[in-house]
């Protein structure tokens, strides 16, 4: 009895889980998140950890950001961002090969993979993470469209410690606004991005020179 009790209650969770998600994407198509789930996380995480913890964000529109860093950022984390709806196979495929070679799984998620789970989720590696980001993926493609989606992106991904979006991100590491930003400051903030609280622009080297040889041959 108390089995079916739980069970019941866990679809009905669920069931309001993506009901609320789906209401905050059709919300999200022109109202700029107020905070995330990701930010949620780290600002626990200072509480529970006794660390200082100071904030940087600034949501801007996308044609407030400098093309050279938007397409630093596309080059560095999803370069057939503009090919795909939500999953790159292609990506998955090679990350997969290569597991096989090295014993080590790299990253392949999208840009829309990225944002839903900044949106709604967290950092924490599950299953049961990703289960519930692959189903969401496809409704963030179909609701929100590239832009949106690049926009948001863009504006929510984590740069730092306590460092929100592109805006902060160039203020933070350059002082500069985002519009600003040339094509290497984009490409070293792009290169930070896998690892942001460890990461800094200034010793992205290599994988700076690598990311703007993607932008230079996809056309930017």
């Amino acid at each position: 009895m108390w089995l079916r009790r739980l069970l019941k209650i866990t679809i009905a969770l669920v069931a309001a889980f993506y009901a609320c998600t789906v209401a905050a994407l059709f919300a999200l198509r022109s109202v700029n998140p107020p905070f995330t789930a990701v930010q949620a996380q780290r600002r626990i995480e200072s509480w529970i950890h006794k660390t200082p913890y100071h904030k940087r964000c600034l949501f801007v529109p996308l044609n407030r950001i400098s093309v050279d860093f938007q397409h630093a950022v596309i080059a560095a984390e999803d370069s057939r961002f503009y090919q795909h709806h939500g999953f790159d196979w292609e990506e998955v495929r090679n990350a997969v090969e290569e597991e096989s070679q090295d014993g080590r799984l790299r990253g392949a998620s999208t840009l829309t993979q990225q944002l839903v789970k900044n949106l709604f989720l967290s950092t924490s590696r599950s299953f049961i993470r990703k289960g519930i980001e692959f189903t969401l993926v496809p409704l963030a493609e179909h609701i929100l469209g590239k832009r949106r989606i690049l926009e948001l992106y863009l504006n929510v991904v984590e740069w730092g410690p306590g460092v929100w979006g592109a805006e902060a991100a160039a203020e933070y590491h350059y002082g500069i606004p985002a519009a600003r930003v040339t094509r290497d400051e984009g490409a070293r903030l792009a290169a930070i991005l896998p690892s942001p609280l460890r990461r800094k622009p200034a010793r992205m080297n290599d994988y700076s020179v690598i990311i703007l040889e993607r932008m230079r041959k996809m056309g930017w």
